[in-house]
């Protein structure tokens, strides 16, 4: 369907290999070389709606594992909700480097104290997070946009002398809702200073949502707009996602660290489609395409983009 894609499977070993190397010898990179016989572990966890059989036969985790699998540098599982301790206890958290999630409906079912292990494990930097499409509301990324949110907040406000700063966190009035377009975008803070001096300061968590999508398969235009990134190695200008679901910013989300695609649509509607933000030592990429019965990540170059963020997340941990 791309020009591109006879040259992906041509050259796939060859530039596999490339990116490894160039991963770690990126000027923006902190990291010490790893063991090159060293693999990188990737969780691709899936909640395997019934309905992606629309568009994969053996769900779309399963697909993302059948190419990441190919990388003889990665060790890759699979796991779903259904799975024992929902295919997350500690002991599979441990194991990973990097996991890859996908969830759509069933965001409710993952726990905030999961939630928590995982995001905690991010900070420590034994950990990073793919958040692919309506994973946007998953739990993790949830509670990783509140963590940053409120990091933001200390780096800025955290050093004032005030000792009369009261500090409090507000979440959305309801988890999962879209919000109004004319809605104040979240996070933000309200800050009150009272007549005995004394001030408070209440943050209004992120939403995680946007105010508008459209699931009608129609194509979008993806720009790279970090050409240089590690991310986006061996990844064209500009291409085309065939059959997606639009989401039309704003996106309730705190302030990326570096935005790396962005992504357009005929009638008008863009959405930052390739974010990333850093949580403590760890690092978090959030990619937008998708939907599941569009067969996506049956693509070479989302494909691409995701083996591309495996790699380079894994070799920036712990710095």
């Amino acid at each position: 369907m791309f020009s591109y894609k006879k040259k992906f499977q041509l050259q796939y070993c060859f530039k596999s290999l490339l990116l490894v190397l160039f991963c770690f010898f990126f000027e923006f990179s902190k990291a010490e070389p790893f063991n090159k016989t060293q693999k990188i572990n990737v969780l691709v966890w899936d909640e395997q709606q019934p309905k992606q059989k629309e568009a994969y036969d053996n769900f779309l985790g399963n697909a993302i594992v059948a190419h990441l699998g190919k990388n003889p540098a990665l060790n890759v599982r699979s796991a779903k909700l259904d799975d024992p301790q929902q295919g997350i206890s500690s002991k599979s958290l441990d194991w990973s480097d990097v996991i890859i999630w996908w969830g759509h409906v069933r965001h409710d079912e993952i726990s905030s104290k999961k939630s928590k292990e995982i995001v905690k494990l991010i900070k420590e930097g034994e950990l990073s997070l793919i958040a692919l499409h309506s994973a946007h509301w998953s739990s993790p990324f949830i509670e990783a946009m509140n963590e940053r949110t409120k990091m933001d907040f200390q780096k800025t406000y955290g050093k004032s002398k005030s000792s009369d700063l009261e500090v409090t966190y507000v979440l959305p009035a309801e988890r999962f809702r879209a919000p109004k377009r004319e809605e104040k975008v979240t996070p933000w803070v309200d800050f009150r200073k009272f007549p005995k001096g004394n001030i408070s300061a209440t943050i209004h968590l992120p939403i995680s949502c946007f105010p508008a999508y459209r699931p009608d398969g129609k194509p979008s235009t993806i720009t790279t707009l970090m050409p240089d990134h590690p991310i986006a190695y061996d990844i064209p200008s500009k291409f085309i996602v065939p059959n997606t679901e639009m989401y039309d910013e704003p996106f309730h989300i705190p302030e990326p660290d570096a935005v790396i695609f962005e992504e357009r649509w005929e009638p008008g509607e863009w959405f930052r489609s390739g974010s990333l933000w850093n949580i403590g030592k760890g690092k978090i990429f959030y990619f937008r395409p998708g939907h599941e019965t569009y067969k996506v990540f049956y693509e070479p170059i989302p494909l691409k983009i995701i083996e591309n963020a495996v790699t380079w997340l894994f070799s920036q941990q712990k710095n």
